[in-house]
């Protein structure tokens, strides 16, 4: 599936990724959560509709309360969003993106020496 979601889609996507299988108004009120201006919950409404039509959630309609749950795992959605980036942002180079990511935001030494053990990694195979 080749499908890149809308930053709102990625949005709901990420609620059905960390609490599970939903109703609209679950994943409204976690939209809501930290904003300034709370988000409709018709507008929500219809974005899963939307999702729902796109193969991105799926609707189990069975109760009168219909629950969504994400088609889509977090892993083969984020590979997708970075081939993009990669291919269409940084002229094919995952050096540039990850040179970028690095300089954009300062990472834990946490952070760095995963990223170390991870290119030594790939330097072994």
């Amino acid at each position: 599936m080749n499908i890149k979601p809308t930053n709102s889609e990625l949005e709901i996507l990420q609620i059905l990724w960390k609490k599970g299988d939903c109703t609209v108004r679950e994943v409204n009120e976690e939209l809501s959560k930290d904003r300034e201006v709370e988000v409709g919950y018709t507008t929500t409404l219809k974005l899963m509709q939307i999702m729902s039509e796109k193969g991105l959630v799926e609707r189990d309609t069975n109760n009168r309360t219909h629950i969504y749950k994400s088609l889509v795992s977090r892993e083969n959605t984020s590979q997708g969003i970075v081939q993009t980036m990669i291919d269409t942002v940084f002229n094919g180079s995952s050096a540039q993106l990850v040179m970028q990511a690095l300089s954009s935001k300062k990472s834990s030494k946490e952070e760095i020496n995963m990223i170390k053990k991870y290119l030594d990694q790939l330097e072994n195979q």
